[in-house]
C-alpha cells in the first residue's frame, strides 16, 4: 500500500493498492525528485473517468510498468476535482504540446515542477499512431539521462507557453478602472451618462421611450448589447438545427450557452434564439444523455443524436442543467422542462446526498466492470419486470429493440419531436423499472464533497424552490448551505476549504469555491428573506476579493495564501463550467445591488471589464461573462416586497428575470429598504423607483415595463 491510502479523495484511494509508489501532490514528492535526481511522472484524473480506470488497470496495476516507474521516476497522482489549480496548469501544457486535452492526463516534470513532455491516455503497448506507455517511459528516461540540456530547454519553453495561456493576453488593453469604492450611488452612475437622473425623470413621468435614443444608452449597455448579439450570432452558426446543441460530437450540455440563448431572446425578442435553446433542451431530454428512469444527466453524448452518452454523472452538470431547464420553463411555461427540473433534483437528493448533509461529486460511468451496464436494458428484461403487454408498450416508447443501440443492449431514449410527456401507463412502468434497477450493482459514487459544486447546486435548488414554491427544496437548500458553513471552513479564521470526506476537510478553497458560495448565500437571502444569508454572502465576497483579486487581473485560481506553483493560474475563460471570474462578477453585481454595497458592485464591473477584449474577440470562450455583462450594462432591477405579501412574492419569483434581485422579509441596512413601510412591492433600478405596486397586476405591469425598457435599449444599439 502506497501513500494514497489516507487521502480524502476516493480517486486517489482507488490507487492505494497499485504497485506504483505513488505520492500525492506536494513538496514531499518534489523534494524526493530533487534528492533522487529523477523526473516526476504526474498522472491526473478523476474517479468517474472511464479511461482513467482503463489506464490504471492496464498500466498502473502492471507490476513491470510499476517497477520501471518506481526505479526511474517519482510518480504523483492528482484528483483534478480536488486540485483544479494543478490540473489547470498542466492541462495547458498538454494542450500546448498536442493541441487537445483530456483525462487521464500524463505529464512529465522536472523536480521543480516545470513540464517538459505531456499527453493524455497511453496504452501499455504501441497502437497505430499512439506510442505505448512503456515506450514513452523509456524515451523520457533516456532523454533525462543523456539529453538533459534539451529537456531544460523544452521545460523552459513549455513553461513560458503555459504562462502565456494562463494569464490575460499580452495585447489586452485593460479599460480604465472605475473607482473601486464610490462613496454614493451618484458616484457610480455619474460615470455612465444618461442613467440616474434621466431615468428617474423618465420613470416619474411613466415613460421610458427616451431609451430608444441610442445616445441615451450608456457605454456599458452598448458593450453588453453588442457582446450578447455577437455571441448569439456565433451560436447560430454552430447550431445543429436537426439534433440540437452546438457543434459536432462529442456533444456537451453547455448550460451557459443555453442561458445565453434565453437572455438574447429576452432582450431581442428573436424567436431563433429561443428555438436554439428549446431544440437543444428537448433533444437532450429525449436522448440517452438523460436518465429516463432515475432523472439526471450523464456527462456528454459521444455522437450527434444525444443517444449514446459517456455514462458518468457529475454534480456540476446537474446544477447547470437544473438552472437551464428552470429558466426555459419560466420563459415558455412548457411543462416538459419543469418535469426535467423535478426529476433531476429528485435524482441528486436521492442518490448523491450523504447522511451528513453534503452532496457527492459524481457517479462512475462503469459498474460490474462495464461502461453503462447499470443503465442498459433488453426488451426481455423490461418484460420480465412489467409483463409482456406493458413491456412491449414501454419498449416501443423508449426505442428498446432486440438489436440494441449499445453493445446489444438498449439505452432508453426518445427521438427529437417525439412526445416527452409520459402516458400514465408509461409513468407507472417507469417507477417499477426504477425500483427493479435499484437492485442492480450501482456505479461507484465519488463521495467527496466539493464546496464549488455543492454551492452551485444549492444555488440552483434555492432558485428552483422560489420559482416553484417547493418548500421541501427550500429546506434542502438551507440544509446544504449550513453543512458547507459548518464543515468546509477552517476552524479559527473561517478560511474556506475545497474538499470534505468522512468528516475531514482539506485543501484551501479556490476562487470558484468562493464565487459559488457568494452566489448560494445571495440566492438564499432572496429565498428566505433572512438577513443572515446576506451577511454570509458579504463576508465571503470580501474574502474572495482579498484572496484572489489583485489590481489589473481577473480572479486568480489560487489564493494569496496558497503554496506557490510554477505558474499562478487565472480564472479567465470558461471550460465545462463558467469561470470563477464570470461567476464571481455576476455574484458581486447581484449582491452589491441587493445590499447596497457599492464596493462590491464596482469590483464586479472591474472583473467584467478585464474580460472585455477576450469577449470581443471570442465571446463564446467567456460566455459566462457575456451573460453577466447585461447586469453591468443595463443595471439590475431591484424588487422590494415590504410586509406580508406572498402574492407579490410569487409574481417576482415566477418570472424569468435574470437581471433582477429580490429583497423581502427581514429589513437590512440596504438603501433598498429606506422608506419602505406599506405592504406593497417596489420596482427600482439604480435606486430610481416606479410607483409602488399594491396588486399583482400592478407588479406584472412594472416588471413588463422593465423588460420592455431593456428591449428598447437593445434595439437602439447599432451592431457595430
Amino acid at each position: 500500500m502506497n501513500r494514497l491510502a489516507s487521502e480524502t479523495s476516493p480517486y486517489l484511494r482507488q490507487h492505494a493498492d497499485n504497485p506504483v509508489d505513488w505520492y500525492p501532490w506536494g513538496e514531499e514528492a518534489l523534494a524526493s525528485a530533487r534528492e533522487l535526481d529523477r523526473p516526476v511522472m504526474l498522472s491526473v484524473g478523476y474517479s468517474s473517468c472511464h479511461w482513467c480506470h482503463v489506464m490504471a488497470h492496464e498500466s498502473f496495476e502492471d507490476t513491470q510498468i510499476a517497477e520501471e516507474l518506481n526505479s526511474r521516476f517519482v510518480s504523483v497522482k492528482v484528483d483534478r476535482e480536488e486540485r483544479p489549480d494543478v490540473d489547470a496548469i498542466y492541462m495547458e501544457a498538454v494542450q500546448a504540446v498536442s493541441g487537445r486535452g483530456g483525462w487521464p492526463m500524463t505529464v512529465f516534470l522536472t523536480p521543480d515542477g516545470r513540464p517538459f513532455f505531456a499527453g493524455t491516455y497511453f496504452p501499455p503497448h504501441d497502437l497505430p499512431g499512439v506510442p505505448g506507455f512503456r515506450r514513452v517511459l523509456d524515451a523520457v528516461d533516456d532523454a533525462w539521462r543523456h539529453r538533459r540540456s534539451e529537456i531544460e530547454q523544452q521545460a523552459n519553453a513549455l513553461l513560458e507557453a503555459v504562462a502565456q495561456r494562463t494569464r490575460l493576453p499580452g495585447d489586452m488593453v485593460v479599460p480604465p478602472a472605475r473607482d473601486p469604492a464610490p462613496t454614493t450611488a451618484r458616484a457610480v452612475t455619474a460615470a455612465w451618462p444618461g442613467t440616474a437622473d434621466e431615468e428617474g425623470a423618465s420613470a416619474a413621468a411613466g415613460a421610458m421611450d427616451r431609451a430608444q435614443d441610442k445616445r441615451a444608452v450608456p457605454e456599458p449597455a452598448q458593450q453588453a448589447t453588442r457582446l450578447i448579439a455577437a455571441a448569439a450570432s456565433e451560436l447560430g452558426a454552430r447550431f445543429d438545427a436537426r439534433w440540437g446543441g452546438f457543434g459536432s460530437a462529442p456533444k456537451f450540455p453547455h448550460p451557459t450557452l443555453i442561458e445565453l440563448c434565453l437572455q438574447h431572446h429576452r432582450l431581442s425578442g428573436e424567436e431563433a434564439s429561443l428555438a436554439m435553446a428549446s431544440t437543444t433542451l428537448g433533444a437532450m431530454a429525449a436522448g440517452g444523455i438523460y436518465d429516463h428512469l432515475g432523472g439526471g444527466f450523464h456527462r456528454y453524448a459521444t455522437e450527434n443524436t444525444w443517444t449514446v452518452p459517456h455514462f458518468e454523472k457529475m454534480l456540476y452538470d446537474q446544477a447547470g442543467l437544473v438552472r437551464a431547464y428552470l429558466h426555459a420553463w419560466q420563459v415558455t411555461h412548457d411543462a416538459r422542462w419543469l418535469v426535467v427540473v423535478e426529476e433531476t433534483i429528485d435524482y441528486v437528493l436521492r442518490d448523491l446526498a450523504l447522511p451528513s448533509g453534503g452532496l457527492c461529486s459524481a457517479e462512475d460511468a462503469d459498474s460490474e466492470g462495464e461502461e453503462g451496464r447499470f443503465y442498459l436494458w433488453k426488451p426481455s428484461e423490461i418484460s420480465t419486470v412489467l409483463g409482456a403487454k406493458t413491456g412491449a408498450v414501454v419498449s416501443r416508447w423508449y426505442g428498446a429493440t432486440d438489436v440494441g443501440n449499445f453493445g446489444g443492449r438498449c439505452i432508453l431514449r426518445r427521438l427529437p419531436g417525439e412526445r416527452l410527456e409520459r402516458p400514465r401507463e408509461v409513468e407507472d412502468a417507469r417507477v417499477r423499472l426504477l425500483a427493479a434497477r435499484a437492485e442492480r450493482v450501482r456505479p461507484e459514487r465519488d463521495d467527496k464533497v466539493l464546496t464549488e459544486w455543492n454551492a452551485s447546486f444549492g444555488a440552483a435548488l434555492a432558485e428552483a424552490a422560489g420559482a416553484t414554491g417547493r418548500h421541501d427544496w427550500a429546506e434542502a437548500a438551507v440544509r446544504l448551505a449550513r453543512f458547507l458553513l459548518s464543515e468546509l471552513r477552517r476552524p479559527g479564521d473561517g478560511r474556506w476549504l475545497r474538499s470534505w470526506q468522512d468528516g475531514h476537510a482539506r485543501h484551501l478553497a479556490y476562487a470558484a469555491d468562493y464565487a459559488w458560495a457568494v452566489h448560494l448565500f445571495t440566492r438564499l437571502a432572496e429565498l428566505t428573506g433572512k438577513a443572515e444569508w446576506l451577511e454570509r454572502a458579504r463576508e465571503t465576497a470580501h474574502d474572495m476579493l482579498t484572496l484572489f483579486a489583485e489590481p489589473g487581473v481577473v480572479l486568480y485560481t489560487t489564493g494569496a495564501d496558497a503554496p506557490r506553483l510554477v505558474v499562478r493560474p487565472m480564472e479567465l475563460t470558461d471550460g465545462d463550467r463558467p469561470s470563477a471570474t464570470s461567476v464571481g462578477a455576476a455574484a458581486l453585481l447581484r449582491l452589491g445591488a441587493l445590499c447596497g454595497d457599492e464596493q462590491l458592485t464596482a469590483n464586479g464591473e472591474l472583473l467584467l471589464d478585464r474580460l472585455l477584449t477576450v469577449a470581443l474577440r471570442q465571446p463564446l470562450a467567456v460566455a459566462g461573462a457575456v451573460v453577466a455583462s447585461t447586469l453591468a450594462g443595463n443595471g439590475i432591477t431591484e424588487v422590494v416586497v415590504a410586509g406580508d405579501r406572498p402574492d407579490l412574492l410569487a409574481i417576482a419569483r415566477s418570472r424569468y428575470e435574470p437581471d433582477q434581485v429580490l429583497a423581502w422579509g427581514e429589513r437590512t441596512s440596504s438603501p433598498l429598504w429606506e422608506g419602505r413601510g406599506d405592504p406593497v412591492a417596489y420596482v427600482c433600478r439604480r435606486y430610481v423607483c416606479q410607483t409602488p405596486s399594491s396588486t399583482v397586476e400592478d407588479l406584472q405591469a412594472h416588471l413588463d415595463a422593465e423588460r420592455d425598457f431593456a428591449r428598447r435599449r437593445f434595439a437602439s444599439v447599432p451592431a457595430t
